[in-house]
């Protein structure tokens, strides 16, 4: 099954109506895209869903080790700064901008990018929407992105105001400066 993309540019859903759909509709994964597109993603199979829980423990472990800030699955939808409402595999937000957000803001969903993300391509996902989700990311402040690919065995690699790096084969990646002494072993391929 592959992820449905309505164009609802001209509708007009408000943030809040696109909440209220999410709520209505607690069983179906959607996200809204900057361009206001409603994307309805099809769920997971075993395989990347096993992945997907290995790459948010090795964050989290790191996470609290540090207690640098704070991680999110794949059912957290954020409300990105430049549009869409985008729900990343992983994502991590550093402790003092996450604690910035008022109680209300962290309820709902979150107006606020991600510091980090990890896309994690499953065999439902299209190559090209989501490196069109990273760009997105990047336009609302991200840092650091990983979309791991193991369809072409590969990893690109995006950062603020760079091209995405593509690595074949890689056997570890670097959380960087982000995310300091991170390091993610790469057996998921």
């Amino acid at each position: 099954m592959k992820a449905v993309v309505l164009n609802l540019e001209k509708v007009g859903l408000t943030d809040e109506q696109f909440y209220n759909l999410c709520q209505v509709n607690q069983n179906w994964n959607l996200e809204r895209t900057a361009k206001g597109e409603l994307v309805i993603m099809p769920p997971v199979g075993g395989e990347s869903g096993q992945r997907e829980a290995d790459l948010i423990t090795d964050l989290n472990i790191w996470n609290r080790q540090t207690q640098l800030g704070i991680v999110f699955s794949s059912s957290t939808i954020f409300s990105l700064p430049n549009g869409g409402d985008r729900s990343p595999d992983v994502a991590w937000i550093q402790g003092d901008r996450w604690n910035n957000l008022t109680a209300k803001e962290k309820k709902g969903f979150p107006p606020i990018c991600p510091d980090f993300v990890i896309e994690l391509r499953s065999q439902s996902d299209a190559l090209k929407p989501l490196q069109t989700k990273m760009q997105e990311y990047l336009a609302s402040g991200l840092s650091l992105g990983w979309l791991i690919d193991p369809q072409n065995n590969q990893v690109e690699i995006y950062r603020p105001n760079q091209d995405a790096e593509i690595i074949k084969l890689p056997n570890k990646l670097l959380g960087e400066s982000i995310l300091p002494g991170f390091i993610l072993y790469l057996p998921i391929f």
